[in-house]
């Protein structure tokens, strides 16, 4: 394999008004590696890619493909140069089949002048080389999230990529769909194939990559082999200090139930229970972790005891008073009232309006407080302080609260969200997918967090498929599997004795049809 670098960047800059987001980076990516790239929420990783992309073009520096230096204007002249890339957010049109999204925006490309059924042949060989099987005629949007990630692949491999980047690929993957994408770039890697993995978890990073490099606050500072870092380098090197890579927790001491589920049964537009006959009590002082494969009503569940979801029948106590589901139907604003807190797992669809400034998202929910609103009208310099209070509090970068949600780092949105619920200091909080899309520093910060609400009497509903986060946190560990609770483990309880739970099995057993047998 020739030594001429597949990707090359030589003193790449880019800056967003007074925000210097790439400074001066240098790059060098061998061909046929995986090259991975980690760094702090907001330290210019999904910039710099989206410069090799074609999204933004760099005020100063060189790109070199191949080793030819090149002008990427966009992203139709990053396709022609062979760089694809596969974005956290999939670019996928649901209502369209596997087969019409792959060809999709490549209908010049010579495999379409035979049809669609020349195109297909293409598909099933690029599907067969790189063990990437999906039914090219499934309706996209029904797919689950791990065969959508392949189709994305899948259309950039159609277009000939050569590179291909990665960005937060497994932020929507269970464990089970990440492990497999892995395998899946190892084949790719062994076709000859260049991978730039941007992620901010390490153990993916030490288990995938060749190489990483680490940038910080918009600046590359190291590039290692990966065999010889560690974990706790290179967490170090991404946030300039030493970083706490375990939960450091003493044992829960929980006193008076707060949030007492009986008998909860959900049933779904399509009339399918999603939620089955879930019982469970949360206590002062203590979490209570949810672990299951994502799909098995822990989603449904959430949304319904925040008052998201209407329930079928089932009883809820919060902090001693009796609903019953089946005649009285809480909505959110109940539910807040009542001091529960709600941090969703989609902090997109249901945390956040994006079109928003900062500050208008950190009392989202809460706006009719009187500490936020005069009558009818909002106390706007008394919204903008606690934006800024929350700012300074949880590090949210920048610390602009008038800036647009949207052009906030999934890591830092993340922190508006859990901001905005723990600063009301709720009795009850209900968490999805806490660090969903965070970063290593903000994972650290946000556990410690969970840790002091519950040492402070709180009772924590957690969800979350990421099992080391589950089982660090959790003093108590329920697992779901097709919408009931098949098991309940304590803080001690082994990731394999979960992982089989996960997979309905329980002392050997498997769960199915409602029943335990």
């Amino acid at each position: 394999m020739s030594d001429t670098p597949a990707i090359e960047l030589r003193k790449i800059n880019k800056s967003f008004g007074a925000v210097h987001a790439n400074k001066d980076i240098d790059l060098v990516v061998k061909k046929g590696s995986i090259h991975g790239i980690i760094g702090e929420n907001g330290a210019g990783k999904s910039t710099l890619m989206s410069i090799l992309y074609g999204f933004y073009q760099a005020d100063t520096g060189d790109i070199l493909v191949n080793g030819n230096k090149v002008t990427i204007t966009d992203s139709k002249a990053a396709i022609g140069m062979g760089i694809g890339m596969v974005h956290q957010h999939f670019m996928l049109v649901d209502n369209f089949t596997v087969l019409e999204n792959v060809v999709l925006g490549a209908e010049d490309s010579a495999l379409l002048a035979g049809g669609l059924n020349r195109a297909r042949s293409e598909l099933h060989r690029l599907e067969t080389e790189y063990e990437l099987r999906v039914d090219p005629e499934a309706i996209t949007g029904e797919l689950p999230v791990g065969l959508q990630q392949r189709v994305e692949i899948l259309k950039a491999l159609y277009r000939s990529a050569e590179v291909l980047i990665l960005d937060e690929p497994t932020g929507v993957l269970t464990p089970a769909e990440a492990d497999h994408l892995f395998k899946i770039l190892e084949v790719l890697k062994n076709e000859g194939k260049t991978i730039l993995l941007i992620t901010h978890k390490l153990r993916e990073i030490m288990a995938a990559t060749d190489m990483v490099s680490v940038m910080r606050r918009g600046e590359m500072v190291a590039t290692r082999e990966t065999k010889n870092t560690s974990m706790e380098e290179l967490a170090e090197l991404m946030v300039g200090r030493s970083v706490l890579l375990r939960v450091d927790k003493k044992p829960a001491e929980p006193k008076a139930p707060v949030l007492e589920v009986e008998n909860l049964t959900v049933t779904d537009s399509r009339g399918v229970e999603v939620v089955k006959d879930v019982s469970f009590k949360v206590h002062e002082g203590e979490i209570v972790g949810i672990a299951g494969v994502s799909g098995n009503g822990q989603s449904e569940l959430l949304e319904t005891l925040s008052g998201i979801r209407r329930a079928t029948r089932g009883t809820l106590k919060i902090n001693g008073e009796t609903i019953d589901l089946a005649t009285r139907a809480p909505d959110a604003a109940d539910m807040r009232a009542k001091s529960m807190g709600h941090v969703p797992e989609d902090r997109h669809r249901m945390g956040l309006i994006n079109s928003f400034a900062e500050y208008e998202n950190s009392i989202l929910g809460y706006h009719r407080d009187p500490a936020y609103s005069k009558g009818l009208l909002l106390n706007l310099p008394a919204i903008k302080k606690n934006a800024v209070d929350e700012i300074e509090k949880y590090d949210i970068r920048p610390p602009n609260p008038m800036l647009k949600t949207a052009n906030f780092s999934g890591g830092n949105q993340q922190k508006v969200v859990l901001a905005r619920e723990i600063e009301r200091d709720p009795n009850i909080l209900l968490v999805g997918q806490p660090t969903r899309g965070v970063d290593i520093g903000a994972i650290e910060f946000i556990h410690k967090r969970l840790i002091e609400l519950r040492d402070a009497g709180k009772g924590i509903l957690l969800v979350s498929v990421e099992l080391d986060e589950i089982r660090g946190l959790s003093d108590r560990v329920l697992v779901m599997f097709d919408g009931k609770v098949v098991g309940e483990r304590g803080a001690d309880a082994e990731e394999s004795d979960l992982g089989l739970l996960m997979a309905g099995i329980e002392d050997n057993k498997i769960a199915v049809e409602g029943d335990v047998q």
